[in-house]
């Protein structure tokens, strides 16, 4: 177990040696080139503040509650954005009605509907699950719209040949697991799109926890340090949210796909 857990760890020398050298170049510019914790924290004084913040639990209340919006928004995308994409893919008069609403309502950022959102949904975690809804739904549409617009018309006929003729059985049982890579790859696109939009919507006063009011928080005091840890646990939860997706949903819906291109 122990050698195997060396060798684990040479196989990793340049990735090691990467991110050893920019902490070692992270800290030397901090401390006799810029020489303000305010414009740029040290690399030790942002882990002093990681361990500050760890021991007061704050790291775990402040990620918990960012989930929570997150998956908020999340669910809400998905029960609008899947079968809005549906309806524009397989129905012609469908995405006719739809189309130019959605093309009028998706290049609008997500951030510019946060005036809307404290006025309709107050300073309440829904306002904020609402800004992410917005950064979430329309990769999810479109992707949706693309998988179902482009599943091959050879299936669908053979399901009709085969006696399955009905709208909601080919949906279900043919245009749906060919189009799943899509909406898969939709999914994907919208978690970033919808984690990225986390900290900004929390930054408006939803709550007195969650990641991205703390950065705006610590900004306000001019605490550059913590700022920089809550940056790098936003990144690192992102990443494993990313990487859960694909780990436990995407690769085991898609198991079919391995294997077909070399």
């Amino acid at each position: 177990m122990t050698n195997r857990f060396i060798k684990k760890i040479k196989s990793k020398n340049i990735e090691i040696l990467s991110v050893v050298t920019v902490i070692v170049i992270w800290e030397l510019v901090a401390d006799f080139i810029v020489k303000n914790p305010f414009y740029m924290p040290s690399f030790h004084s942002v882990v002093l503040a990681f361990i500050n913040v760890v021991q007061s639990g704050s790291l775990f209340s402040d990620t918990g509650i960012s989930l929570y919006h997150f998956a908020y928004g999340f669910i809400a995308a998905l029960i609008v954005g899947i079968p809005v994409g549906i309806l524009m893919g397989w129905f012609p008069k469908a995405n006719r009605a739809l189309s130019p609403i959605i093309e009028i309502l998706r290049p609008i950022p997500p951030l510019a509907w946060i005036p809307f959102a404290i006025i309709w949904l107050k300073l309440t975690h829904t306002a904020a699950a609402f800004i992410i809804f917005l950064g979430m739904v329309f990769p999810i549409i479109l992707n949706t719209y693309s998988g179902f617009k482009n599943v091959p018309k050879v299936y669908v006929e053979a399901a009709k040949v085969l006696g399955c003729t009905e709208n909601n059985k080919l949906i279900r049982y043919v245009a749906l697991p060919a189009a799943s890579p899509s909406i898969l790859s939709g999914i994907r696109v919208a978690m970033g799109v919808g984690w990225m939009c986390l900290a900004a919507s929390e930054m408006f006063g939803v709550s007195d926890s969650g990641i991205g009011y703390k950065i705006w928080f610590y900004y306000g005091i001019q605490r550059m340090d913590y700022v920089v840890v809550y940056m790098l646990i936003l990144g690192m939860v992102g990443l494993l949210l990313d990487f859960l997706f694909r780990r436990f949903v995407q690769d085991r819906i898609l198991k079919w796909q391995k294997g077909t291109v070399i």
